[in-house]
């Protein structure tokens, strides 16, 4: 999971972790871990993200293929 994707849709939606985390009724922690590639996003959530930062699934997923 890329990091830097998943913290640039969050930033381009001007939101912060927290705000990310209450609307997925998640932690912050759990978006950090995301955020930092330390742990992977179940699919639900992937899908949460996506929908609320106005990202597709393949940004987050394949971003290689934006470099």
């Amino acid at each position: 999971m890329a990091k830097m994707t998943m913290a640039a849709a969050r930033k381009n939606k001007n939101l912060t972790q927290q705000e990310i985390a209450d609307i997925m009724g998640v932690s912050r922690q759990s978006v950090m871990d995301w955020e930092s590639g330390k742990k992977d996003m179940r699919p639900a959530y992937l899908m949460a993200f996506c929908q609320i930062t106005g990202v597709s699934e393949d940004d987050i997923l394949l971003p290689e293929k934006f470099a």
